[in-house]
């Protein structure tokens, strides 16, 4: 077989658009596409997001033949797969001898060496091509991010809706403001419900690739099924299309919600699918301003949705490859404690770790809040070492790659980071999770309790948190109100809270939870 160019597709870039894929000839080119057991296991995916990656590959391969590309699919089963990027490469290079490799840059320094390293293994030329699926290239961030102090992502995200256009009324903002946070803050409650998710049914596809998650991954963490997840472009956008038609003008005002039994309230679940490439984050924020501009969305849960795509998400990746590849193992707080086995096991008396652990274990997916201030918040102040934690969240959520889930984690979680992506730590008592949500009703621990082995362990881990990063954090002006209110507290409160906290702590290290 003779070809011109071996065009490759990574999993996490299934988009017909795609920088590799142009200006291409379908019928003298070849598509390169790979499944390999290296990226399966680097660290141990959860089986659900190795099956939405390996199903929407397989689709993505098939949308491409149908269009008239020429496709080389390596399967994971394969008997003469390598296991590795560079192996299938070459191993293609050998059989079809291109004139030259075109790719796609990784989302992932590990994987961008990688493919750095091929222009001297293969003996052809490799012209590794930008990734400009994002709405903000990495050097107009580093454009943005040159001479300032401090990274805000405020600052930034107004930045790109003065570039994009999106929810501007001229020069001015909709509404007058650039953010409704303080909008999108009501508490979730018993009895809040939202409207069903979309929930794709497996095609025969689907039920190979499940079958092999079965037998390949059996120890994996996590439930593969029911799985539900969209995994072809059309899916995706009917996912799309069901948030915006019946979630989104509830979205802003319960996006920091909590409920037991209702895990997703109305958040949108596509990041797994914008992440891989299904769907494109421009797009989906013209559509919610659609909805907006129609009178169908009210604007606070609008530019909520907005924020989080134009401004989060952009903003972590600019970080992530600013920063380098060591940002992971960026360690400002000298957290050393081991991940507590119950990250994994999910066995807890609090309620509200329970509740996001076996979302995430069962869904593969739980959203910001339960991310951020349950799981996050309980490593922050039990002092875990954050690459464990890095490590954890990257293993078992299905939108988890290194580029947004690193800054995520890294910084705002734990701020390992010295204060690169938060100007302070994110950290929270047991009257946060009580005000958010309903898990403190019923729970083993009493959430009014501060001191004791029936109070919040929330409670008494904050204010040791709070006590032992004092030199860091004493002098931060948005957190001088807790340490006032801290040395108000009687000699004797001060340590029985500290007394508590070991307690609790010297549990969680001899068994791994607090059970």
């Amino acid at each position: 077989m003779t070809i011109g160019a071996l065009r490759i597709v990574l999993g996490d870039q299934l988009t017909p658009g795609l920088s590799a894929l142009r200006h291409a000839d379908p019928s003298q080119d070849m598509v390169l596409m790979m499944e390999v057991m290296d990226e399966a296991v680097h660290v141990r995916h959860h089986k659900k997001k190795i099956a939405l990656i390996l199903s929407a590959m397989r689709a993505f391969a098939d949308e491409l033949q149908d269009a008239g590309w020429r496709v080389l699919y390596v399967q994971l089963d394969d008997p003469d797969n390598t296991g590795s990027f560079t192996g299938e490469v070459e191993r293609a290079v050998r059989r079809l001898k291109p004139d030259r490799v075109i790719t796609t840059e990784a989302s992932e320094h590990r994987v961008l060496e990688t493919q750095r390293l091929w222009r001297d293994r293969l003996g052809v030329d490799v012209e590794i091509l930008p990734d400009d699926r994002f709405i903000c290239s990495k050097i107009d961030f580093l454009a943005w991010a040159e001479d300032r102090k401090t990274l805000r992502m405020e600052f930034f995200y107004r930045w790109m809706r003065q570039r994009t256009g999106l929810l501007m009324d001229g020069r001015e903002p909709a509404g007058g403001q650039w953010n409704f946070d303080q909008d999108n803050r009501k508490p979730g409650k018993s009895g809040l419900c939202a409207p069903a998710q979309f929930e794709a049914a497996p095609n025969e596809r689907t039920i190979e690739v499940l079958d092999l998650v079965r037998s390949r991954f059996s120890g994996h963490f996590g439930d593969l099924d029911p799985f539900t997840f969209p995994v072809t472009r059309s899916e995706a956008q009917r996912a799309a299309e069901r948030f915006m038609q019946t979630s989104l003008p509830r979205f802003g005002d319960f996006q920091d919600a909590m409920v037991k039994g209702q895990r997703f309230l109305f958040h949108s679940v596509l990041s797994p699918l914008i992440n891989i490439g299904l769907l494109d984050p421009l797009e989906l924020c013209r559509r919610a301003e659609e909805e907006y501009r129609s009178g169908r969305a009210p604007l606070n849960a609008v530019e909520g949705f907005i924020r989080q795509i134009l401004g989060w998400r952009e903003f972590v990746r600019g970080v992530y490859w600013r920063e380098g590849p060591d940002y992971m193992r960026r360690n400002r707080l000298g957290a050393t404690r081991p991940l507590p086995a119950m990250y994994w096991t999910g066995a807890t008396s609090m309620t509200c770790m329970a509740e996001a652990l076996s979302a995430t274990r069962e869904d593969a997916y739980a959203h910001h809040i339960q991310r951020l201030m349950i799981t996050g918040n309980f490593a922050l102040l039990a002092g875990i070492d954050p690459f464990e934690t890095h490590e954890w969240y990257l293993a078992v959520y299905a939108d988890a790659f290194e580029w947004v889930e690193a800054p995520n984690t890294i910084g705002m979680s734990q701020f390992a980071d010295g204060g690169v992506v938060g100007s302070k730590p994110y950290s929270a008592s047991g009257a946060y999770v009580d005000r958010m949500s309903d898990y403190c009703r019923g729970c083993r621990y009493d959430v009014k309790q501060k001191t004791g082995p029936d109070a919040c362990p929330l409670n008494a881990l904050y204010w040791d948190f709070l006590a032992r990063h004092r030199p860091t954090f004493q002098t931060n002006p948005r957190m001088a109100q807790m340490y006032r209110t801290y040395d108000r507290l009687s000699p004797d409160h001060q340590k029985a809270l500290h007394d508590s906290a070991r307690a609790f702590l010297d549990r969680l290290d001899t068994n791994g939870t607090d059970q």
